[in-house]
This record gives C-alpha cells, structure tokens and sequence, in this order.
C-alpha cells in the first residue's frame, strides 16, 4: 500500500543538523531546501505519499531523492552536473563556412541556418545572428550583366547626355516595345480586397494569347504614343515609327532606342535616311535599363497588367489602351539624376583579386 508505514531512512553521522539548517536558511535553493525536508520526514518513517502530500511534491521525486541520499548522503541532493552552454564559435568562422557552397552529399544549392547549424553543431539562433551582423543572405539570389559593348562610354554619354540637356526645339523619345504581354484569364472569379484581407486570385489560369505593345516615351512630358500589335518584327516597328512621325509631325525627334535587331534592318535604316529629322541613339549592349520607356512598362505591368484579367487578346488589347488613355490624362516627367561618371562607375565591373602569380 502507499500509505502504509516505510522503513525509516538512516542518515549519515552528523547529516541531521545540516539537513536542519537546509530547511530554516534563508539563502538556500528551493530546491534543496524541498529534498532536506524529504529526507528528514524519511528519517522519520513517513511513507512516501504521505511526505507527497504534506511538501507538494510527487511519490516519485520522494523515491528518488530518499534513493539518492542512501547512495551517496548530502553529495546525492546536489544537481547532476550539466552540459554547459552549447558550442559556440565566433560569426566570423561561421561565415566563412557560409560563402562556401554546402557539400554535394546534401544536394542543395545553399545553406539554411538549421542545415549549417547542425553542420557546425551549434543553435540555428546563433547562424541566424550571425548573418545578420554581416549582411548575409544565403536565400536570396539577385541577378547581373555588365555590357561587353566596345562603344559602352560613348553611349552612355550620349543617351545621358539626351536626358539631362535635351537639345533646344527637339523632343527626347524612349522607344521599344513589351513583346509577349499574355492574355491570362483565372479560372475562378476574383475575390476583393476587404479590410483586414488582401484581393485574392487563383494561381491557374487561362492563356488566350499573347499581344505587343510599342511605347514611345516623350521624356519631358511622360506624354506616351503606344501601339499595340500581334508580333514585333520589321513591319511592326516600321508602322509605330510612322505613328510616331505623324504624333510629332514638324519637331527634330531624337529616339532613344536598344540594339535589337528589328531596329536596324535594311528597310528601317532606310526609312530613317528617308526622315533626317529622326535622331537615333542607341542603348549599349545588354543595357536597355538605360532606356527609361523601361521604367514606364513596369508601371503598366504593376498596375494594369499583372493582376488584370482579360478573356482574350482583345480584351487586353483594350484595357491597354485604356490605361494609356488614363496615363496621359496624369502623366509626369521622367527625371534622370544620375550622371554618366556615376553610370559608368557601376556598369564596369571591378576585379574582384589582386593576387599576382
């Protein structure tokens, strides 16, 4: 039975004063002032529920610490020595382990900070803030292309040059066209925005076809001269550039344009002889960012394409020219502010190693 009446715990010579002590110092751990209290009810012969019931404790805590006080006196109601604090090294050699890619035997292209935790044998916590001291982040990737073009310093000058001192009596124009604009219906309905909750759509969808959309950015207005069209080969670019010529029909016209290759055929280097007041000036290879038509297609992709949804190219067609429509009802300057040095200072890429062999 559990309350029945125990074998009463012999203490060691001289334990019971101490074990007193424990029990009316005010200094000492809870804890063994619980276990000395136990002890001395043991030396009693209470049973261990009763000794349970009268210190708030469990039968089980009183067996065990009745246990280890026969094994080994006062020594038995001290802790067990623990582990310490886990291993921790210095953030800089757990960075150093984090720029160089994880071993092939994990199959991952980067570290996670519980992967390279466990690699390290430390606390995820402690990776986490270690790339947060020096700025890493293993999960994010970005992209880049500097420009081979031979002519890259002269063509930055040049189109640069356009948009901070635009020639007198002439009009500065970014052209190029947004090819592949998809037709993309969802296949449920849209549900609205509503306070506390974001507009949701479906994650599949419908494509109904693809349209391109010729932009002509009059730099100094944010005025937009648009088209839209179902390819964008020679013929296409040829008819926007008639548009163009009637839009802007008596003003010197200089056209900021990339170097794809629809825009140097024969027939428009023709065209262009044909029309002298078109100025050309070209982007440098793989820097069509320098073209700030790039920066308006992203404001139409942002708030009128991406999160639209058109049952067929015509429709998108449409809503295309409506928001244009609306665009040049509040249009705004582009303003560029950087200069070419600065430009340049960036779209050269710099040695990463000064190590000579």
């Amino acid at each position: 039975m559990a309350n029945s009446p125990a074998p009463a715990l012999a203490l060691y010579d001289g334990d019971f004063d101490r074990l007193l002590s424990w029990t009316r110092s005010t200094s000492m751990r809870a804890g063994l002032v619980l276990r000395a209290r136990i002890v001395l009810m043991a030396s009693e012969g209470v049973a261990n529920a009763r000794i349970a019931q009268a210190l708030g404790t469990t039968p089980t805590s009183v067996w065990k610490w009745r246990s280890r006080y026969a094994e080994a006196g006062l020594a038995g109601l001290a802790d067990a020595p623990r582990s310490g604090r886990p291993k921790q090294l210095d953030h800089a050699a757990i960075i150093s382990v984090t720029l160089k890619p994880p071993p092939k035997k994990y199959g991952v292209t980067h570290w996670s900070s519980r992967l390279l935790a466990d690699r390290l044998g430390i606390g995820n916590a402690t990776v986490a803030r270690a790339w947060r001291e020096y700025g890493v982040q293993p999960w994010k990737s970005e992209t880049f292309k500097f420009s081979t073009d031979p002519e890259l310093v002269g063509k930055v000058t040049d189109v640069i040059g356009l948009y901070l001192a635009p020639p007198e009596n002439a009009i500065v124009l970014c052209v190029d066209e947004k090819s592949q604009i998809q037709a993309l219906d969802r296949t449920a309905p849209m549900l609205p925005m509503r306070i506390g909750d974001a507009e949701k759509q479906t994650h599949d969808y419908k494509r109904h076809g693809t349209t391109t959309l010729f932009a002509a950015l009059e730099v100094a207005t944010g005025q937009v001269t648009s088209a839209v069209r179902p390819k964008h080969r020679r013929q296409e670019f040829l008819s926007f550039l008639r548009q163009i010529d009637r839009a802007y029909p008596e003003q010197d016209l200089h056209l900021v344009i990339d170097n794809y290759a629809t825009h140097k055929t024969p027939e428009v280097k023709k065209w262009l002889a044909d029309h002298p007041r078109f100025h050309i000036h070209f982007t440098p290879t793989s820097g069509s960012w320098l073209n700030l038509v790039e920066v308006w297609f992203g404001i139409i992709d942002r708030q009128a394409i991406r999160r639209g949804i058109f049952t067929s190219v015509r429709d998108l067609n449409a809503k295309i020219r409506q928001f244009v429509t609306g665009w040049n009802e509040r249009k705004h300057p582009f303003v560029w502010t950087k200069t070419p040095e600065q430009v340049l200072a960036k779209a050269n890429p710099q040695g990463t190693s000064e190590t000579r062999h």
